[in-house]
């Protein structure tokens, strides 16, 4: 697809790096087949290709109008279409890069500033947010049902003292998972615990900064991934195994440090070698080591496999078959490729079709009436939970229940 910069713009690296984007589409129209916005809509300027469209206008004529910013913000950033694309177009760091200065272009409302500034704020910063979690309990029956999700599945679990083990891996504190479901972590000590492998929190490396990223404040989430490489580059160098997040989601904005910091000559080295040490619980844990350890037989879950584990992290189809050897019964689903409507802060910004896509979602979850929806990712158990019928765990909880 053929782009050309405005005079405004020509001299604008990340304007040259998103028109390097753009010129890279072919205008086939896969991804459309697999958005899950224009499943809904059928409107061609909620898939990718229009969108795709809508920011190559923006970039050849540096103007945009209230259309253009509904629809691109309407994007879940899923990267379905990633998956899906024959010619690699990198449409999430495409949308990444425009999204911000099409919003600075028309101006966001009021609400929406306040919205984006309370998140952004807040969410990040565990002892802020708890704080902001215990003064919700009290005026939860006064907020928004997209804020009121938001409130915690567990308190914080047992204490539970692990053996040492010569192999260790670094884990991300969490932020809005550290608060909202604690007993996650908890789960991931006792499983790695019990494969051998013990997890280093470091104090102070809670936020990926996936949150204020893809709410368009670079300058925050790079602020957060040096302080995070400040912090663990000690526990790196003295030779941890991995780097690990139990959200997918985390994960993923962790394996991005390497582009966010690519010009920084300080910190570029510094964010490969992390990236490069970058694993999914779901790399490190294999069945043969808990085969003796965990009992699943005759329990019948439905697995929602995080848009971040399959097309970010190209790891979809993981969890099913760790489960099924260990003795878990695996319910079809259908259209396990489209997204849950979470999508971290899309849920609370763009509230209808987060629910739509929720309710599609469950649909195909519950078809074969499973016991349990298992997930990888603190954003979709928190949504689905919402309003699922039956329990919605991690499957790092699920191993940690049934392990003897």
């Amino acid at each position: 697809m053929r782009s050309l910069l405005n005079d405004r713009l020509r001299d604008d690296p990340l304007a040259t790096e998103a028109a390097d984007i753009v010129r890279s589409c072919v205008h086939c129209g896969f991804c459309n087949a697999t958005c899950p916005t224009y499943q809904v809509t059928g409107d061609e300027r909620d898939g990718p290709r229009g969108r795709i469209y809508l920011m190559k206008s923006w970039l050849e004529a540096d103007a945009a109008g209230a259309t253009t910013q509904a629809h691109l913000e309407r994007c879940l950033l899923c990267r379905n279409c990633e998956t899906t694309c024959p010619s690699g177009v990198r449409y999430g760091r495409l949308l990444d890069l425009v999204r911000p200065r099409v919003n600075e272009t028309v101006g966001l409302t009021p609400w929406q500033r306040a919205t984006r500034a309370l998140l952004k704020n807040v969410i990040p910063y565990p002892r802020r947010w708890r704080a902001a979690v215990t003064m919700g309990r009290w005026l939860r029956p006064l907020l928004p049902a997209a804020i009121k999700r938001l409130y915690a599945l567990s308190d914080v679990p047992p204490a539970f003292k692990p053996a040492l083990h010569a192999r260790r891996v670094l884990l991300l504190g969490g932020c809005a998972q550290s608060v909202l479901n604690p007993a996650i972590d908890a789960a991931a000590l006792r499983v790695f615990d019990a494969i051998g492998i013990g997890l280093d929190r470091i104090p102070g490396v809670d936020c990926c900064g996936a949150l204020p990223y893809h709410l368009g404040d670079e300058p925050v989430a790079v602020r957060i991934a040096k302080a995070n490489i400040d912090a663990w580059w000690p526990a790196i160098e003295a030779g941890a195994e991995a780097v690990m997040a139990t959200s997918s989601g985390c994960g993923l904005q962790l394996r991005d440090y390497g582009q966010l910091l690519a010009h920084d000559a300080h910190y570029g080295p510094r964010a490969a070698r992390l990236v490069s040490l970058v694993r999914d619980p779901l790399e490190l844990v294999d069945a043969s080591s808990l085969r003796d350890r965990v009992r699943g037989a005759g329990q019948c879950v439905a697995v929602q496999t995080p848009c971040t584990l399959q097309h970010g992290q190209r790891l979809g189809g993981r969890i099913e078959p760790l489960l099924r050897a260990l003795g878990w019964e695996i319910a079809p689903a259908n259209e396990g490729h489209l997204c849950c409507g979470s999508a971290g802060s899309y849920s609370v910004l763009q509230p209808g079709m987060s629910t739509t896509l929720r309710e599609r979602k469950l649909g195909n979850l519950m078809a074969a009436q499973p016991t349990a929806i298992v997930t990888a990712n603190i954003g979709c158990q928190l949504h689905l939970a919402a309003q699922a019928e039956v329990p919605v765990k991690h499957w790092l909880e699920v191993l940690a229940t049934a392990l003897d």
